[in-house]
């Protein structure tokens, strides 16, 4: 676990995002970028695309390879699709965060769950919106590879995941430094079918702070 020095009250940009919503927005090189989960057991599904150039986007396996792990904490470096690092996490009181669980979309509800689930929001559809919105020119096929915040999904000896209950608390927070302008787009993710919001999903909050 690793805190920050930086005080809120100094930040640039605070904003929150509220439980199902989704946020977008440009973070600069140099500028650091903190997700607080302000009340725990909140998933923050994050995309990162290099603004200068959308389809160097983030890439969860050239990121586990480049650590040689699987879960991302404090030092752990972004890596892009064309391996460039995009963001370096600086500072973590959570310690978990998943990259291989993707997203939840209307399609994958109806698999794991039940055909009625259909309707539900979903993670996808958030995504959308944050692309459609963010002036970019964005759309589906710019949705990859994303970082699950907070969320707890443990990787089994036999190498199948699980969707575990949260290890985070209430106002616990992952810091990032921009290492190139990027894009960053976020669901606040809306699952009600399995415990990674805690059958419960909460507002987070988002803080910029200059260089």
């Amino acid at each position: 676990m690793t805190s920050s020095s930086l005080s809120p009250a100094n930040a640039a940009y605070r904003t929150t995002v509220l439980a199902g919503d989704y946020w977008a927005h440009t973070i600069r090189r140099g500028q650091t970028f903190r997700i607080v989960d302000l009340e725990g057991n909140q998933a923050a599904d994050t995309l990162f695309l290099d603004a200068a150039n959308p389809e160097n986007r983030y890439s969860a396996s050239d990121t586990i390879r480049h650590q040689g792990a699987l879960y991302l904490t404090t030092g752990t470096q972004l890596m892009s699709t064309e391996g460039d690092i995009l963001l370096t996490i600086t500072a973590d009181t959570c310690g978990r965060h998943d990259t291989l669980g993707g997203a939840c979309s209307r399609e994958s509800n109806t698999m794991r769950y039940a055909h009625e689930k259909e309707f539900m929001h979903a993670c996808r559809d958030s995504f959308i919106r944050g692309a459609q919105e963010c002036g970019c020119e964005l759309g589906k096929r710019d949705i990859t590879c994303n970082i699950n915040f907070f969320m707890n999904v443990p990787v089994t000896p036999d190498g199948q995941l699980t969707f575990a209950d949260g290890l985070s608390a209430p106002g616990k927070y992952v810091e990032l430094r921009a290492e190139r302008d990027v894009i960053c787009i976020i669901s606040n993710c809306p699952q009600l079918n399995n415990p990674c919001n805690a059958y419960n999903p909460t507002p987070i909050e988002v803080l910029i702070w200059n260089s």
